[in-house]
């Protein structure tokens, strides 16, 4: 009987089979297509030559404009991401220790309430806040704070901004997570020790939800750097990103090779982010 029971129950790996084939059709398939694409050579007529080249790469990485726009795409997704995780980190410790959980409850649904709209939707909201007749102008005219209008659209402090607010729920949310698996008793513990609330929080709440802080860090970087709505909306035609060039070079060009190369580029940017996050994950607590 037992053994018939073996036969009709299946395997781990027999469960694990369907997701993997779904993961190798749909995600890993098309990558491989695109890598596959980056070591192509572009031809106007013929649009790919059907060879394997590493021009696109040596071009990528050797020209200037190139370089100029990874540097301005890694230091715009950098300075957010930390002003995210400097914004994210009291609130999520606020509503991880809210006492009532009906209010607890409302906060992350207000948290969560800005990723059901699309970014284009909360780019075209911060295109009328921060115009030149926008109400950030309006607001601070009205005050006595400027004279004249200033100029705060299709610049990098816009488009800082504009990223801030997108990233601000994922960083939240992951940091929230963590902080409710950290028993308040060691807070108050440390509190019975002599020390303030906000010496507590700096010495026992933030290290111990450090690798929470690392995953939000993670994450909010990686959506940074591949982000393409706020930049072309916000940042305008002279904001040069990763994500608007990679666009611009496969459907206004026709330039799948090299289009590839920069979206390969970025997904290895991505793949060692995830990688060096997991180390040291690994390394520091576990």
């Amino acid at each position: 009987m037992a053994a018939l029971l073996d036969r009709r129950i299946p395997s781990g790996a027999a469960l694990v089979l369907p997701a993997l084939f779904l993961v190798a059709a749909f995600l890993l398939a098309p990558l491989a297509l695109i890598f596959r694409y980056s070591l192509d050579v572009y031809d106007p007529a013929k649009l790919m030559l059907g060879v394997f080249s590493a021009k696109n790469y040596l071009q990528a990485v050797v020209d200037p404009f190139y370089q100029q726009v990874l540097w301005t795409t890694a230091k715009i997704a950098g300075l957010s991401t930390v002003i995210v995780m400097l914004l994210s980190f009291p609130v999520a410790y606020y509503i991880s220790r809210m006492p009532s959980e009906r209010m607890r409850s409302v906060l992350i649904i207000l948290t969560v309430l800005p990723l059901l709209l699309g970014n284009a939707v909360r780019s075209a909201a911060w295109m009328v806040v921060m115009g030149t007749k926008g109400v950030a102008n309006a607001l601070m005219l009205s005050v006595g704070l400027i004279a004249e209008p200033m100029k705060i659209l299709y610049t990098p402090t816009a488009v800082v901004i504009a990223l801030v607010s997108v990233l601000l729920p994922f960083a939240i949310i992951t940091l929230q997570s963590v902080m409710d698996s950290i028993p308040t008793s060691l807070e108050e513990a440390g509190q019975s020790l002599g020390h303030s609330p906000l010496r507590t929080v700096l010495n026992v709440v933030l290290p111990l939800s450090m690798p929470g802080v690392v995953a939000a860090g993670a994450i909010c970087f990686a959506l940074a750097m591949n982000a393409y709505a706020t930049p072309v909306l916000i940042g305008g035609p002279k904001m040069q990103m990763m994500g608007p060039v990679v666009y611009e070079q496969i459907v206004k060009v026709s330039n799948w090779p090299f289009g590839s190369t920069l979206a390969c580029m970025l997904m290895l940017v991505t793949l060692v982010l995830t990688i060096v996050s997991t180390r040291f994950l690994s390394r520091r607590y576990f």
